[in-house]
């Protein structure tokens, strides 16, 4: 009686076959790793950011940037920093931004701030809840004459949110946009960037300040890993599929 001839997934594996299952999985491995790889540069580049910027929070405060230096401003190297400013504040021109935070939904109290020399920094005096959003209900927090604030530096914020744009037509804004705030209220001379009020009580109890959250996700370790898991994978599965080819019963090939 003749022996039965091997099954066809029992006979040797073609250098094809195995050239093809080795590019893929080097191919995988490859792109997995660098994946990682840049998953772990962006986790030192993140670190790097929030200890840069807990030095700016917590160092002590500095004039904001004046007029002049207005053009060199940018958000990797400024904002976050602690800073004052003196003025007076407009406020009959403020403007309302519609925020939800710890304390519930709000609005920013957004008031422009003149400096002696005529320039204008809109500032972010802090939260009123809904039902304050009326600037008659709480005039005794609008001081008169020259104050001086301190706070956060922080950047323009055009346009609006992701699911929301603002309407400068209507008077409704869901960003601190400062530009179209200022063109809307017929005010020149500017800064690009504004500053979040800190805790300091103003009289009557609002707004209130000192409610900016200086936190940044940071999520690169857990991408890493997973992406390193997953050259692993590629790996073992090449190693699988080519076992599995040449010896689907297990058996030993000697």
């Amino acid at each position: 009686m003749k022996p039965a001839a091997p099954s066809q997934a029992q006979k040797p594996i073609s250098a094809r076959k195995w050239l093809t299952v080795g590019i893929l999985t080097l191919f995988f491995f490859s792109v997995f790793t660098a994946l990682g790889t840049w998953q772990v540069q962006r986790l030192h580049w993140k670190l790097d950011l929030i200890a840069r910027v807990d030095a700016r929070v917590h160092a002590p405060a500095a004039p904001a940037p004046a007029e002049a230096d207005w053009s060199s401003v940018t958000a990797e190297k400024d904002e976050y920093r602690h800073v004052t400013a003196t003025g007076r504040f407009l406020n009959d021109k403020e403007a309302l931004v519609y925020a939800s935070t710890e304390r519930g939904p709000g609005y920013w109290v957004m008031t422009p701030l003149e400096e002696d020399d005529g320039s204008i920094v809109f500032v972010n005096r802090g939260f009123v809840p809904l039902d304050r959003k009326d600037r008659a209900g709480r005039m005794d927090g609008e001081p008169e004459g020259t104050v001086t604030v301190t706070g956060l530096l922080r950047m323009n914020e055009p346009k609006g949110t992701l699911l929301r744009s603002n309407a400068p037509q209507d008077d409704r804004w869901y960003s601190r946009d400062v530009e179209a705030m200022a063109a809307s209220r017929g005010l020149g001379n500017v800064a690009p960037y504004f500053i979040d009020a800190d805790a300091t009580p103003n009289p009557g109890g609002l707004p209130i300040g000192g409610l900016t959250i200086v936190q940044f996700r940071n999520s690169h370790l857990s991408y890493a890993i997973t992406w390193y898991v997953m050259a692993l994978m590629a790996i073992a599965g090449g190693y699988i599929a080519l076992r599995y080819r040449r010896n689907p019963d297990g058996a030993s090939d000697d």
